[in-house]
């Protein structure tokens, strides 16, 4: 009897340290799971924020708004590309090296989409991996006369995006006021006439109608292919001198823009290309605010602001 107990017991002992061994297993095999990543952005600096301060100074600047990258302006915005030229490509490197800041993208209106190759080279070579321009063209189409117009479009730039792909960089498109590809259904139209998963928008909320409800649809019906956001809205505009307080207005948490909707879109696709902190000064080629700190400053305000909204998303 005493041997029959004795050996239920050491039985249900067993059992019980077996469970408690799997539990533990479980326990360990849960706990090394590497947890999801909360959302954030990946900023990127406009170098021609700074007009035509030296490339030095605004590499030194770059990490205090939080950013690891920097884009690229040439002349009439900026002339980091042209003192690229005046570097050459080993020197420039070491300065990017020097102050641990990585090339994100050129931003090419100067040469013009058709005319991108060897920008494209020189990213590369730089270690980036995108240059941006828009669109131009035809303006006032509507109807079939647009859309054939898109078609052809989209087919005059493949080649030029199949050279990008080969290359492996990624052509981004900015929704320019005025040009052919500006509004959502153009946008998304193009999108699908060139489905190239090196080729997509880099949208400008500056150049849309001002309804964040709207720039959110257009940014989950984008999804993958939105490789560029600039977070700009119109304020007062950027066409003509203003004061300096109604020029700042085009920035994020400076106008009436509400942000909110915009990052919970960009959160919903999980966005990782590079957000850009952005405005243009009149006239163009000249600072934000006429010091480089005060410049940092800004946009560190701005940044500030959507990392708030980011909070309510």
């Amino acid at each position: 009897m005493n041997d029959q107990l004795n050996r239920r017991d050491f039985s249900k002992q067993l059992l019980g340290t077996a469970c408690s061994a799997a539990l533990a297993g479980s326990t360990l095999a849960a706990g090394t799971k590497k947890p999801q990543k909360p959302f954030q952005l990946n900023y990127i600096v406009a170098s021609c924020m700074y007009g035509t301060l030296p490339l030095e100074t605004i590499l030194q600047e770059t990490p205090k708004t939080g950013a690891q990258y920097l884009e690229i302006w040439a002349k009439r915005h900026g002339n980091q590309r042209e003192q690229i030229d005046e570097l050459g490509v080993e020197k420039t490197k070491q300065l990017f090296d020097k102050y641990n800041v990585k090339l994100g993208s050129f931003t090419c209106f100067k040469y013009g989409l058709f005319n991108m190759q060897g920008e494209m080279d020189l990213v590369k070579q730089l270690g980036g991996d995108m240059v941006i321009c828009n669109s131009g063209g035809p303006k006032g189409l509507k109807g079939a006369e647009l859309k054939a117009a898109i078609k052809k479009f989209a087919e005059k730039l493949k080649p030029h995006v199949d050279a990008a792909a080969e290359k492996g960089v990624i052509v981004g498109l900015e929704n320019h006021g005025g040009g052919l590809i500006n509004d959502p259904d153009t946008q998304l139209w193009l999108m699908e006439m060139l489905p190239a998963k090196n080729f997509g928008i880099a949208l400008a909320p500056y150049h849309l109608e001002q309804d964040p409800e709207m720039m959110a649809r257009l940014i989950r019906d984008l999804d993958e292919r939105l490789v560029h956001f600039q977070a700009w809205q119109h304020g007062m505009g950027c066409m003509k001198k203003l004061p300096k307080e109604q020029e700042l207005l085009q920035l994020p948490g400076h106008g009436d823009l509400n942000f909110v909707p915009v990052l919970a879109a960009l959160k919903q696709i999980d966005y990782q290309g590079r957000t850009e902190i952005f405005m243009h000064p009149v006239p163009r080629g000249i600072p934000i605010l006429p010091t480089a700190e005060q410049v940092t400053a800004e946009i560190n305000r701005s940044r500030a602001y959507l990392e708030n909204c980011l909070k309510q998303v």
